[in-house]
């Protein structure tokens, strides 16, 4: 039997009460903001109450991602994601968890249709899971949808580079940001995003862009204080240090 006290905790972050192996405070986005420029931070993603328990001792920020469509349910993509299933499991790994930051994916159709409808799916994500932000997927086009949501409240993640909602659009899930154009869009979706106020942006590319361009693009974007140092252990395609064998894995980048 554990010797650990139990301890009934009030997070002030979430009010949830938590039974929690030792008291502490949960990790806020604006704790996590403070964070920019300093010590990389880790995030992993997690579905279900044993992966938080498993996960969170060890992250500043877990992601209940919309892939428990492919991992959870056997489905061939995201497309098909439900709320109920993000509120379900969105409120199993905030229980599951105490010290990580809890993100929760918006799914497809809960946020495209206009800036009230996805502040009305957002607010209840919030309400019924007690995570501290969501992730919407897009670039240009989303950025006055997600101003809308942190305007009123409401923590907002971005997702920029491949983005899987989209599959019937793409054809597939290859890598993206392998041209100098599509890089270069990629970099303007990211930037469009962290100026609307988004909390952090996560992408999914390979950048191929000539490192002049990089260096120069992320010197403009850090004066318009878009994208900072990457959370990530390799850096991602908007700085100007980017590794030129970074693969399509998840870069997140703390943003103002």
């Amino acid at each position: 039997m554990s010797t650990l006290p139990k301890t009934l905790t009030l997070d002030t972050s979430t009010s949830r009460a938590n039974p929690t192996p030792q008291p502490m405070k949960r990790l806020t986005v604006p704790r996590i903001r403070q964070r920019k420029g300093g010590e990389p931070i880790v995030m992993l993603t997690a579905y279900t109450v044993r992966m938080a328990q498993l996960l969170d001792p060890h992250c500043d920020m877990l992601l209940v991602g919309d892939s428990l469509a492919q991992v959870i349910y056997g489905l061939p993509h995201t497309v098909g994601v439900t709320m109920d299933m993000m509120a379900l499991h969105g409120a199993a790994v905030v229980r599951g968890s105490y010290h990580a930051a809890v993100i929760v994916d918006m799914p497809f159709g809960s946020y495209e249709g206009s800036p009230e409808q996805a502040f009305h799916n957002a607010a209840r994500l919030l309400k019924e899971t007690g995570a501290a932000a969501v992730k919407v997927e897009g670039g240009k086009v989303l950025a006055p949808t997600i101003e809308f949501l942190t305007q009123r409240g409401i923590p907002v993640m971005g997702h920029v580079g491949l983005t899987p909602q989209a599959v019937n659009i793409l054809g597939g899930y290859g890598v993206r940001g392998k041209s100098e154009e599509e890089a270069r869009s990629i970099v303007e979706d990211a930037v469009a995003v962290a100026r609307s106020s988004s909390r952090a942006c996560s992408n999914r590319s390979r950048s191929r862009l000539p490192r002049r361009s990089r260096a120069r693009r992320s010197g403009s974007a850090r004066r318009r204080s878009a994208t900072a140092r990457c959370w990530s252990p390799t850096t991602c395609s908007a700085c100007s240090n980017a590794s030129p064998n970074s693969s399509n894995a998840i870069r997140t980048w703390a943003v103002s």
